[in-house]
């Protein structure tokens, strides 16, 4: 059984930093691309960053050069640091996979950025 269980989210001040953390388990966690989306209030969930098999990194071009997806496939975790975040960056953050059929995601971290 997939669970994805997301951590560190928090009430955070604009241009400070936060480090999400995504425990993986019940599948072959090194053989899937892994990514981070995110769910603003009002607005539709998109996806911020990913992360292959390979190690290689995209991101969406709101978060480039301030945002850094990690992997442990030793650890089965993959993670999300989050510098210089501004307002625009609060809502709840998924960890999500996607096995060939189907999108599998945690319950999320509520990240605020907020003076």
């Amino acid at each position: 059984q997939v669970q994805l269980v997301e951590s560190g989210g928090a009430l955070v001040q604009p241009g400070g930093s936060l480090r999400l953390s995504c425990a993986a388990s019940g599948f072959a966690f090194s053989a899937f691309e892994m990514s981070w989306s995110r769910q603003a209030p009002g607005k539709e969930r998109e996806t911020v960053a990913r992360i292959g098999i390979d190690n290689s990194k995209n991101y969406v071009d709101s978060v480039k050069g301030r945002f850094t997806i990690s992997r442990d496939n030793a650890k089965n975790t993959v993670s999300l640091q989050m510098n210089t975040v501004k307002r625009e960056d609060t809502g709840v953050y998924y960890c999500t996979t996607f096995n060939g059929f189907r999108e599998f995601r945690g319950r999320g971290t509520q990240v605020t950025v907020s003076s």
